[in-house]
């Protein structure tokens, strides 16, 4: 197709925009790209899938193509193989293509992969958490890099993911269980009022700001014409904002990695220049990416005419550590139960010694397991929809395992375990009974070595105890 036909629906103002940012040669290669397919990818889910199944094969590209194909109709293993491609710069980050609709497969609702744009992957790549570390992803929802960002901790340290808006939180609480996170807080609160709780605390913090979305032209159509010329103005104040709070919960010495899916120099560079010059303590960072490049100055553009992927913006910073930067933090001293609360006895389904005492506690009648690395007393005031683990369930008589602990543990940390062939995982997914011997009581269904929920046994049938409003339908 032509570029007038792309050009056409896009603003006057944003074509001149980004004539001006890229020149004349690269502008119409960037409309020409717009007309092409925008590029799908997923990541596959070290926390849910066992190491030892990956090395039996050649690559875990191989093992992934392997267990899809069993679960597609006609698409045979080799050719699931040669339509995954990994993603240069994501660990266990693949491309795909159609045929294939990964995000319909029970593996899917049993969190072995997160279906992500391969360009959005780059922000956390880039933040490159560690295990044992203190992370913040501030606006988080609805939970791609958040999950990505987990990942990497492989479960060790404290991910506090953030969403202001109650319904895109309930989203990326939703995808944090599915994808068996279990050193999550989930909180929904605006930074201003997050802020006092985690004062210079986090060692590295993702602000992934809400933009005006340019670089998602091609992705999403629609959003062309929500486009004004207004908006980056709008929304750099808004950034600054954010960047501003963020800069009060980050230690010295700590990282801070600014993104956005947008071009404009306002909310990109202009909000960096505007950032660090009231922020002396705060310095770029040079960086590389496996198959995006080199940014000497700590800041990069992706273009999707350029990368396999849309359009984004990255930034990293570290805050400096000088006689200005407090490295102290007055920590309220509390205990995660109030004094005298006993808590409840776990289910019988739980290995002893599994789970340390003084991480757990009690909220809205759920018995949770609280990540290390955190003191209850930071959390009071603060809107939380998911803390750590969510054990059991103590609304009825008996204790009962909650559905997160059937996606997040492992057979290591249970007494019974039954392992479900692929037509059985899709009669537990619709919510029916399965009919298979294991011992009586509770069990954790695996597929593969992957959790995938509760059953209970009775006279040789496994009881559906799967969320009814996670329920698929029969036969898919």
């Amino acid at each position: 197709m032509s570029t007038q036909i792309a050009a056409g629906s896009l603003p006057e103002a944003f074509l001149e925009q980004m004539k001006s940012l890229l020149g004349e040669a690269d502008f119409f290669q960037y409309l020409k790209t717009l007309e092409e397919p925008a590029k799908k990818g997923m990541r596959l889910n070290p926390m849910k899938c066992p190491v030892d199944k990956t090395e039996r094969f050649k690559s875990e590209c191989a093992y992934l193509a392997e267990m899809m194909s069993r679960m597609t109709d006609g698409i045979s293993e080799r050719q699931m193989e040669s339509i995954l491609k990994p993603v240069p710069w994501a660990e266990h980050g693949y491309y795909y293509e159609d045929p294939l609709h990964p995000g319909q497969l029970p593996l899917h609702e049993a969190g072995m992969y997160y279906i992500q744009e391969p360009s959005a992957m780059s922000a956390a790549a880039l933040l490159d958490p560690k295990p044992g570390e203190k992370v913040l992803d501030l606006c988080a929802a609805p939970g791609g890099k958040s999950t990505q960002i987990a990942s990497m901790m492989r479960g060790r340290g404290l991910l506090v993911s953030n969403e202001p808006v109650p319904g895109r939180a309930r989203v990326l609480s939703s995808n944090m269980e599915r994808m068996g996170v279990r050193n999550s807080l989930v909180v929904c609160e605006l930074p201003e009022r997050l802020s006092p709780h985690f004062p210079a605390f986090f060692d590295r913090i993702l602000v992934d700001a809400p933009c005006s979305g340019e670089g998602m032209f091609r992705k999403t159509p629609e959003s062309r014409s929500e486009w004004n010329a207004g908006s980056p103005i709008q929304c750099a104040a808004r950034q600054m904002d954010i960047l501003e709070q963020a800069a009060v919960m980050l230690k010295p010495g700590g990282i801070l990695v600014y993104s956005t899916c947008t071009f404009n120099a306002v909310e990109n560079e202009g909000v960096i220049e505007q950032f660090t010059g009231k922020h002396q303590e705060f310095e770029m960072v040079p960086f590389e990416l496996p198959g995006l490049g080199n940014a000497p100055g700590g800041m990069m553009h992706l273009y999707p005419h350029r990368i396999d992927g849309e359009g984004h913006f990255l930034a990293k910073l570290i805050k400096c550590s000088d006689d200005t930067c407090s490295t102290e933090k007055k920590e309220a001293v509390s205990r995660n139960r109030k004094k005298g609360q006993i808590c409840p006895a776990l289910p019988d389904i739980y290995k002893e010694n599994c789970f340390a005492e003084e991480r757990l506690t009690v909220r809205n009648e759920i018995l949770w397991y609280m990540p290390d690395g955190i003191n209850p007393g930071q959390l009071d005031g603060v809107r939380m929809l998911r803390s750590g683990i969510a054990l059991c369930s103590l609304h009825g008589r008996q204790p009962e395992p909650d559905h997160a602990a059937g996606m997040a543990l492992t057979s290591l940390e249970v007494k019974n375990v039954c392992e479900l062939s692929v037509s059985e995982l899709k009669q537990y997914q619709a919510g029916e009974t399965v009919r298979k011997t294991c011992d009586r009581g509770w069990v954790m269904l695996q597929y593969e070595g992957i959790s995938v929920g509760w059953g209970k046994q009775s006279d040789g049938v496994i009881k559906n105890h799967y969320p009814k409003g996670l329920r698929r339908r029969a036969g898919n």
